[in-house]
């Protein structure tokens, strides 16, 4: 498969998820959190899907176009593996993070320390999204909506 078309599935796998769980925050207070911003398509796509939730992006600098790039009050600069620490127990409805390179060595190392940080995020009964597998004993798999491979990207509820 093509990188393009790598992309394109991931892609697709994570606005799947995102509109599956539109309507599946209700009763769950919490800010949404967006590990890191990019060029900021995954943000706005947030707040069209969650208009009335605050949404708190975290990311090593601001790049994306002004269009979508939250409010300065709603956005934490610097290395996301340090700056969401301070996040710890906000208890978030959803937080989405997508922040793998693609090469296996660089992910492993991610990968020792985002699990325990989304699970230390994440309400209770809320939503972890992530295009890396987290395994942790706190985030429990659920099953992809239709239409998404498992494996593509990765949906957990916080237990």
């Amino acid at each position: 498969m093509s990188r393009l078309d790598s992309f394109i599935f991931r892609m697709t796998a994570q606005r799947e998820i995102l509109n599956h769980l539109t309507g599946k925050l209700d009763g769950l207070d919490g800010p949404i959190l967006e590990l890191g911003l990019g060029n900021g398509r995954t943000f706005d796509h947030l707040r069209e899907c969650f208009p009335d939730r605050r949404i708190i992006v975290f990311d090593r600098a601001v790049g994306a176009h002004k269009t979508s790039t939250p409010e300065p009050e709603n956005m934490v600069v610097g290395e996301i593996r340090e700056t969401a620490q301070q996040y710890i127990g906000v208890n978030a409805a959803l937080a989405h993070v997508d922040i793998g390179t693609g090469y296996d060595e660089k992910d492993a190392i991610t990968l020792t320390w985002l699990p325990q940080l989304m699970a230390g995020l994440v309400a209770p009964n809320g939503f972890a999204v992530s295009g890396l597998e987290l395994q942790h004993p706190h985030l429990e798999p659920l099953p992809m909506p239709p239409g998404v491979e498992k494996g593509r990207y990765f949906l957990y509820r916080r237990v």
